[in-house]
């Protein structure tokens, strides 16, 4: 039974469509921080409003605290910037160590990019409005060789606004491509940034974006090799399983995510999967679920549905928590619509794993509510089971699944199913297993190129400002151009990154290498005996043909024509200690959620497998 924990409840106490669900740890923490900001705010504006400074002759009082506040909002924020970059840092992140991953984290840069922005605006317009009052437009085009630029300030805006426009909710579900693209501005806009804010300013900024750089330059050379794709199963509702060599050594948690890559469809686009595959039953093989809904997967699904032999991919992950903390409750409600069943597919298969092999620990009861739009969408459910030479025992799993079709009153016929199509791809030399970009070690190996990039860049960033900066500056004749300095800390950064992560990554290459062992490609994936759609036409004898499958079809019951009473299900799950997992919609995320923060039963625990909030 998970002890409880108040600091890191889950515990929804606000479900609304501009938030998302915020649970109660996420509100106080966004209570704390907003007063953070008001009160630095306050302190800015109360020391500065003592020390008023008149810009030009014949400025007047109210005008001065018109640019004073302005300046202020644009400190307010920077504050804002300095933790912009922890979500979105996968494999470099601090963010495991508080419980957390960069998936359920994505809110919190929504959230911080939205307050930033917004202050950003406050603070271009504030100056803009000065300067008109003072007649001192000329301003917006000066670039100071003293000071900060002015002229940066206002192109880091332009594009923070093209950033910020194209990434409002309405805006990205509808074109997320040009939503996707515009985000790489993000570099463009960091330069103009620092040039604008300066040196000491960007300090406050460095520990997130130091990260964000390690971050993205370990998954940059992970993702430069093509991972080795086995095998592909495609099934009748539009949905494909790809299967990718494993590096034994990689381990991962269930809800772990994989981003794929596949160049002949787009050189740039990256699209995150939920693993389906346990590392502890299928040490050599990785699979994920994928879902033609969009322009990307569809061409993927014609791609593999084509029967090519061979298709180049490319990989970064997976990443995932730390812990498998779903094992810590009594009994499991894990609720899912469409393919938000793919991370329970991994959880199923992990609680069949523990009941094999762990028969001292106590395994959770689990109670899965899936709906499906279709009758074909329930072929999902036949890769529950991994396939594998091993046995699965499901006997001691207490497992009870019920399956709801929402537009499909009746059962479906046989002579109207489909066959699963499996396609096996050629093997390349160039191809390798899928494994962590550090290797097994990974915190460590992480840890050394955190603390050696960052000391390299004190004693590379000391060495030119003592040995080359000064010295112009020391004669007081000549003042080295402000922007410059700004331009060799952002130079030094990618220099140390790129030394620290380059070497430690081609070295853990060379001894993976050396010991690696090739894997054996003609391992046999046969396709299944019996897909739950026929299940109310087996007969007894194919049932018998497959142990786990029987296990599995006695263990599920149907449901056509309608959706589930979640609220009745819920509240009348009995136990202490019930975990409530749902992925699917936002529309039944929200419901789940509100569900548990009824107060109507306090031994739910909830919480959201989702990217979108």
């Amino acid at each position: 039974m998970r002890s409880p924990r108040l600091f890191f409840s889950q515990r929804p106490v606000l479900v609304m469509a501009p938030l998302g669900i915020v649970t109660a740890i996420e509100l106080t923490i966004a209570v704390m921080f907003v007063a953070f900001l008001i009160w630095s705010l306050a302190n800015y504006l109360y020391v500065s409003f003592g020390h008023l400074h008149m810009h030009k002759a014949g400025e007047k009082v109210w005008q001065a605290k018109f640019r004073s506040v302005s300046l202020r909002l644009g400190y307010i924020g920077n504050t804002c910037w300095a933790f912009l970059f922890f979500p979105v840092t996968r494999g470099s992140s601090i963010l495991p160590l508080v419980g957390l991953t960069s998936e359920s984290s994505i809110k919190y840069h929504i959230w911080l990019g939205h307050l930033s922005n917004a202050l950003f605006a406050l603070h271009a317009v504030g100056f803009l409005i000065y300067w008109a009052m003072t007649n001192q437009m000329a301003e917006v085009l000066e670039w100071s060789e003293t000071y900060v630029s002015n002229v940066a300030g206002v192109i880091a805006i332009a594009i923070a606004t093209v950033i910020w426009a194209t990434s409002l909710p309405r805006f990205r579900r509808k074109m997320f491509e040009l939503f996707f693209y515009t985000h790489h501005l993000y570099i463009l806009y960091i330069i103009f940034y620092v040039l604008h804010v300066g040196p000491a300013y960007f300090c406050m900024i460095l520990p997130g974006i130091f990260l964000f750089a390690v971050d993205r330059y370990l998954r940059f050379l992970q993702s430069r090799n093509r991972a080795r794709l086995l095998s592909a199963r495609a099934l009748p509702c539009g949905v494909v399983e790809l299967n990718f060599s494993k590096s034994p050594g990689l381990y991962y948690n269930p809800t772990s995510i994989l981003f794929v890559n596949v160049p002949s469809i787009s050189k740039l686009q990256w699209h995150p999967f939920t693993v389906t595959s346990n590392c502890n039953m299928e040490q050599d093989k990785l699979s994920i679920l994928v879902k033609t809904e969009g322009s990307w997967t569809q061409k993927l699904y014609q791609q593999i549905s084509s029967s090519v032999d061979r298709l180049e991919v490319s990989v970064e992950g997976p990443y995932g928590p730390n812990s498998a903390h779903f094992l810590r409750h009594e009994s499991l409600v894990m609720v899912s619509g469409g393919s938000g069943i793919s991370p329970f597919i991994s959880i199923v298969r992990e609680l069949i794993f523990q009941s094999n092999n762990n028969p001292d620990y106590k395994i959770p009861n689990v109670h899965l509510i899936c709906v499906f739009k279709k009758s074909a969408d329930l072929s999902m459910l036949n890769i529950m089971l991994p396939v594998s030479d091993a046995p699965t025992e499901l006997s001691k799993l207490q497992l009870q699944i019920e399956a709801y079709v929402t537009r499909d009153s009746e059962q479906p016929k046989t002579d109207t199913l489909k066959e699963l199509q499996s396609i096996w791809f050629k093997s390349n030399p160039s191809d390798s297993p899928v494994s962590g970009a550090l290797g097994c070690n990974s915190w460590l190996w992480l840890a050394v190129v955190i603390a050696s990039s960052f000391v390299m860049f004190l004693l590379l960033l000391g060495i030119v400002t003592r040995f080359y900066i000064y010295p112009i500056e020391r004669n007081g004749t000549e003042v080295y151009h402000y922007s410059y300095k700004c331009l060799w800390d952002m130079f030094l950064v990618c220099v140390c990154v790129f030394l620290a992560s380059s070497a430690v990554f081609l070295w853990l290459k060379k001894q993976q290498n050396a010991i690696e062992v090739k894997q054996i490609q003609n391992m046999e994936v046969p396709t299944p005996t019996t897909s739950p759609s026929s299940w109310f036409h087996t007969a007894d004898r194919e049932l018998e043909e497959s142990l786990p499958n029987q296990c599995l079809v006695q263990a599920t019951k149907f449901h056509f024509g309608e959706r589930p009473n979640l609220n009745k299900i819920l509240l009348d799950v009995k136990g202490t200690d019930v975990g409530v997992l749902v992925c699917g919609p936002r529309k039944m995320r929200h419901e789940v959620a509100k569900i548990c923060s009824s107060g109507l039963a306090d031994n739910l625990h909830f919480e959201s497998i989702s990217f979108s909030w």
